[in-house]
């Protein structure tokens, strides 16, 4: 079992940035893929990145390659996703998500955060 809480997000002007936060609990969050996802209104969750379980390997989307940095520290039981050169387009609630396999689509999560809400203002 995974537990998790986000944090981090808010409301910053196009072009600022955001560090938000994946506080995990439970005995398998070393071992466990862990992925951001986002979801705006009126559309369906989509796939942000995502990071394996040693941290050396992680998967961008398109539209955030090069602009955002997800990172996870083991020890701290926590996934980061740095967000610079934000756009309004970013805007969405992000969710982190937790697996025990990689994976692009929501449905092969198995545990999920409560989301955190994040506006672009152009």
């Amino acid at each position: 079992q995974v537990q998790l809480v986000e944090s981090g997000g808010g409301s910053v002007q196009a072009g600022g940035s955001l560090r938000l936060t994946c506080a995990a609990s439970g005995r398998t969050f070393s071992s466990a893929v862990m992925a951001w996802f986002r979801q705006a209104p009126g559309k369906e969750r989509e796939f942000v990145a995502t990071i394996r379980r040693s941290g050396g390997s992680t998967y961008y989307t398109g539209s955030v390659k090069g602009r955002f940095t997800i990172s996870r520290d083991n020890v701290k039981n926590t996934v980061y996703l740095q967000m610079n050169s934000l756009r309004p387009e970013d805007t969405a609630v992000y969710y982190c998500a937790a697996s025990e396999e990689a994976a692009l689509f929501p449905s092969r999560y198995d545990y999920w955060g409560q989301g955190t809400q994040v506006t672009v203002s152009s």
